[in-house]
C-alpha cells in the first residue's frame, strides 16, 4: 500500500491509501519508486482542486497517470522526482523524474521516468514539468536573434520562459508582473523587471499571467504586426479580448500555446521524452532554485492545496499571492 492526494470535492483533499501492484520477480520493464519530492503546479491544481475544469476539457487535461474522473474525486498532478527501489538494474537507485501524482510510492513502466543529468538536485528537479511547458512555449513563440520581448506574469513558467529567451543573443527581454515582489526574483535570473511598460514597440509577447487582465496588457505592448502567444489557461473563466484599438490597424495576432503537444515544426524529429530530457538538462542551473518559495510535508499537503488555491486563509500555509513552486517533501 501506499499513500495518494485526492481531490475529493471542490476545495476539498485528503491523503487515502491506494494500492501499488506488485511486479512480477525479475519484471524488466516496469519500476518502482519511492517519492522524494513532488512539486504543486499551482495555477493548473488550482482549477482541478476548486472544480473549475470545463466539461469539455475533462479528457484533454487528464495527467499521463490520472487516477479516477473529473470533477472529483481526482488523483491528479505531475511533478514528481523519486529513487528506484525496483526496476531494471541501469535504473535500479537511480535519481527520477515521473509526471506521476502525489503519492509516496508507485509503480510504472520503465519508459515513464527519466533519470536526472549529473548536476540536477532532485530538490530542483520538480521544476521539470514548469521547465517543460516554457520550452514548448518558446517553440511555439519561435523569437529570433534581437527580438523585443515581453513576459507577462511571472509565476514559475513566466519566469523559465523570460530566462530562457533573454539567453538568446541580441534580445531586449522585459519581464512584467504587477506584483512588484516578483522584482526580487527577476533580478536574481538577470531579467529586467518592471510592473507595466509603456513600449509598444515588441515584436514577441508572451502571455503567462493567468488573469484575464494581463491579456489585454498583453496586446497593449505590441508593435505593428506583432504576436502574441497565450500560454495562460482559464478553465471556466470568461476572458474578454479587447481586439479593438489598435488590434487591426497593426495586424496582431494571437496564437495559443499547450504543452499537451508537441510544437508542429519539432513533432517529425522530437518525442515527448525528448523534450523532457532537455527540459531537465536546463535546470541544471542552480539560479532557477530561486523559483521554490516554499515547501511542505507530505501529510501537510491537503492544506496546503486548499491554502494555495484561495479557498481558506490559513496563516500557516503558503499564501496564493507570493508562491511560486511549491515543493513538497515525503
Amino acid at each position: 500500500m501506499a499513500n495518494a492526494f485526492w481531490v475529493t470535492g471542490p476545495g476539498q483533499g485528503r491523503i487515502d491509501e491506494t494500492s501499488v501492484s506488485p511486479g512480477s520477480p525479475g519484471q524488466a520493464d516496469t519500476v518502482l519508486v519511492k517519492t522524494r519530492f513532488s512539486g504543486i503546479s499551482r495555477g493548473t491544481e488550482s482549477l482541478v482542486f476548486t472544480n473549475q475544469v470545463p466539461e469539455s476539457e475533462f479528457q484533454t487535461m487528464k495527467s499521463p497517470f490520472q487516477e479516477g474522473e473529473f470533477p472529483y474525486p481526482v488523483k491528479y498532478g505531475y511533478a514528481n522526482v523519486g529513487r528506484v527501489t525496483e526496476g531494471p538494474e541501469d535504473l535500479r537507485g537511480k535519481s527520477v523524474f515521473c509526471l506521476y501524482p502525489h503519492q509516496d510510492e508507485y509503480r510504472v513502466p520503465a519508459s515513464a521516468v527519466i533519470p536526472l543529468p549529473e548536476g540536477l538536485p532532485e530538490s530542483r528537479a520538480v521544476l521539470a514539468a514548469n521547465m517543460e511547458t516554457a520550452v514548448n512555449g518558446l517553440w511555439d513563440a519561435a523569437p529570433v536573434v534581437g527580438e523585443r520581448i515581453a513576459v507577462v506574469g511571472l509565476g514559475v513558467v513566466g519566469c523559465l520562459v523570460a530566462w530562457l529567451a533573454s539567453q538568446i543573443p541580441g534580445t531586449r527581454v522585459t519581464a512584467i508582473d504587477v506584483n512588484p515582489r516578483r522584482r526580487a526574483t527577476a533580478e536574481a535570473l538577470g531579467l529586467n523587471f518592471a510592473t507595466g511598460s509603456e513600449n509598444d514597440d515588441h515584436d514577441l509577447v508572451i502571455h503567462a499571467s493567468g488573469h484575464p487582465g494581463g491579456l489585454e496588457t498583453a496586446l497593449g505592448l505590441c508593435g505593428p504586426e506583432a504576436r502574441v502567444i497565450e500560454m495562460s489557461w482559464y478553465g471556466e473563466q470568461s476572458v474578454p479580448a479587447p481586439l479593438g484599438r489598435a488590434f487591426h490597424s497593426r495586424r496582431l495576432t494571437i496564437r495559443s500555446s499547450q504543452v499537451g503537444q508537441l510544437n508542429p515544426n519539432q513533432r517529425p524529429r522530437w518525442a515527448h521524452s525528448d523534450r523532457m530530457k532537455l527540459a531537465l538538462q536546463l535546470l541544471t542551473d542552480p539560479r532557477l532554485d530561486c523559483l521554490i518559495s516554499g515547501e511542505s510535508r507530505f501529510e501537510d499537503l491537503p492544506r496546503a492545496m486548499a491554502s494555495l488555491s484561495g479557498h481558506v486563509d490559513d496563516p500557516a500555509m503558503p499564501s496564493a499571492a507570493d508562491t511560486l513552486c511549491h515543493r513538497i517533501v515525503y
